[in-house]
């Protein structure tokens, strides 16, 4: 059935590609319409970043507020504790308290640059769970809430499912997560009147848990909406690249390598990216996307610039675009690439490596790719040698030069390369 939506919210999730399913299309366009809506998303405090796999969420509440509602960012502080199973192998790491508030600042940094927290009628909220879950009271929990939720039915929810399909154990732990996070919607509801929960198309038994449980206590109506789990057109998870998650914080993956990573955007995916993660008119969207040839090169730098902009600031986007031209297309070293800095602690003497200057300091080249994040291991480096794959300084790196004279790094900047599209800079420590 084909909903034609009468809320600016609903249009846009619609259009641009937001919407995987929603448990009750017609209820929540009319409550958008009516008046303001609270409405939120979960994050739990995994890491001190989120990465570009939460993007899709991010933007949702953007469009949320810039559509006149009211976002809600919820951090995890209390579910961390436990971990969301949701289609995991296993059970993630137990984290300390320390560590989980730790993360908690860390995510919260991303937040402000893509909605307004004030105190205005749609000003954002940002709230912590652990102020309503630290402090239950276990027995009071099972009786008042436990008893509303049916083990059969949880049991049927394609995240446990197939963790329990496979045989992988699922802790007691674990299983809790599900109660908890239906808690968070109606204590949301009962203390902002919260109507609508986000989430990945993952998080939909979550998320009618949270529905039926504010209905079955306090008797109110409130919303789900989930949006598609992206894969990118060739299969692979978004958010992660071929030297790990795309991470949102600029402390953890800089603005250039966050640009690089939407500048190499598969032609395919350039035209739903930019209704994703861009705020550009629909057509122009469609426009660049049915670009070819050459073409969409420059649809994908102006995709890489705009998601840059709104993640890092319009300077650090025109920062990347520079370097990535010098690097590119002038061969150029280019200010802006990752950088790390070596010291004479890192070399070995010529005479430990049979170097016709004994006296010399080397540095193994396999290291240096290793420490600059271009590769994993020095197996992977010794296999990007071998395929012709490494630079140095745009040299090709031959099986011979297993290392480089330290002096090589005295007074400038030695830029590496692992194919065409990744590239470091090396620094000597004085």
């Amino acid at each position: 059935m084909t909903y034609h939506p009468k809320s600016d919210f609903m249009s846009v999730m619609i259009e641009r590609g937001f919407l995987a399913d929603c448990t009750d299309y017609q209820g929540l366009d009319e409550a958008l319409v009516k008046g303001v809506v609270p409405g939120y998303i979960g994050f739990d405090a995994t890491a001190k970043s989120l990465h570009v796999g939460s993007l899709i969420q991010i933007m949702m509440l953007r469009w949320l507020q810039k559509t006149g509602h009211k976002p809600i960012t919820l951090m995890g502080g209390g579910t961390t504790k436990v971990g969301d199973p949701s289609f995991r192998a296993d059970e993630r790491p137990l984290l300390t308290p320390d560590q989980i508030d730790d993360n908690i600042d860390g995510i919260k940094q991303v937040f402000a640059k893509y909605i307004s927290y004030d105190d205005s009628e749609t000003g954002a909220l940002m709230l912590n769970n652990a102020e309503w879950l630290d402090d239950l009271n276990y027995l009071d929990f099972l009786r008042d809430i436990g008893r509303h939720f049916s083990v059969n039915r949880m049991l049927s929810f394609e995240s446990v499912k197939s963790r329990l399909d496979r045989e992988q154990s699922l802790s007691f732990l674990e299983f809790n997560y599900m109660i908890l996070q239906a808690y968070d919607f109606l204590e949301l509801n009962r203390r902002y009147g919260c109507l609508v929960q986000f989430g990945g198309s993952d998080q939909w038994g979550n998320i009618v848990n949270g529905i039926d449980l504010t209905r079955r206590v306090i008797d109110n109506q409130i919303f789900g909406l989930t949006s598609p789990l992206l894969t990118t057109s060739d299969g692979k998870k978004m958010g992660k690249s071929a030297d790990g998650a795309v991470w949102l914080n600029a402390d953890m993956r800089s603005p250039y390598e966050f640009w690089q990573f939407w500048r190499n955007t598969t032609d395919a995916d350039v035209g739903r990216f930019l209704k994703l993660y861009t705020e550009m008119p629909i057509d122009e969207c469609d426009r660049l996307g049915a670009l070819a040839g050459s073409d969409i090169n420059d649809a994908k730098i102006i995709l890489a610039n705009e998601v840059t902009t709104l993640c890092h600031g319009a300077e650090a986007a025109a920062a990347a675009e520079a370097t990535a031209r010098e690097v590119f297309e002038k061969g150029g070293v280019g200010d802006d690439l990752p950088t790390i800095k070596i010291t004479a602690a890192d070399a070995v003497p010529g005479a430990d490596l049979d170097m016709p200057d004994a006296d010399a300091l080397y540095v193994m080249t396999n290291q240096l790719f290793v420490k600059t994040g271009l590769v994993k291991s020095g197996k992977e480096a010794k296999r990007l040698v071998a395929e012709n794959g490494a630079k140095i300084d745009d040299e090709p790196v031959t099986a011979a030069l297993f290392a480089v004279p330290l002096k090589m790094f005295a007074g400038r900047p030695v830029k590496l390369s692992a194919g065409k599209k990744r590239h470091a800079l090396v620094q000597l420590d004085d």
